[in-house]
C-alpha cells in the first residue's frame, strides 16, 4: 500500500463522515438560528432554552435520515473491503 492510497482512503472517509453528519448538523444549525431569533425578539435570555430544540431536531434527523446514513456508511465500507484485496500483498 502506498502513501497515496492511504491518503485517498482517509480523504474518502472524511468526506463520508461529513456527508453522513450533514443532515443533523444542518437541522441543528437552523433550529439554533430560529431559537436565537426567538430569544432576541422576546428578550428571553435563558441559555438552556436553545439545547432542547436542537436535541429534538437532531433526533428527528436521525429518524428521518437514518436509513440514508446507514446506506452511505455501508457503501463506503463495502467499497473499502472490495478494493482492499488489490493492494494487499
Amino acid at each position: 500500500m502506498s502513501a497515496e492510497f492511504i491518503i485517498g482512503i482517509a480523504g474518502q472517509a472524511v468526506f463520508t463522515v461529513l456527508k453522513a453528519a450533514a443532515p443533523m448538523l444542518v437541522l441543528a444549525l437552523v433550529t439554533g438560528l430560529v431559537v436565537s431569533v426567538f430569544q432576541a425578539t422576546t428578550q428571553i435570555q435563558e441559555q438552556t432554552l436553545a439545547f432542547v430544540p436542537k436535541i429534538v431536531a437532531v433526533l428527528i434527523a436521525v429518524v428521518i435520515f437514518g436509513p440514508w446514513i446507514l446506506n452511505t456508511v455501508v457503501d463506503f465500507t463495502y467499497t473499502i473491503f472490495s478494493n482492499l484485496h488489490q493492494y494487499i500483498g
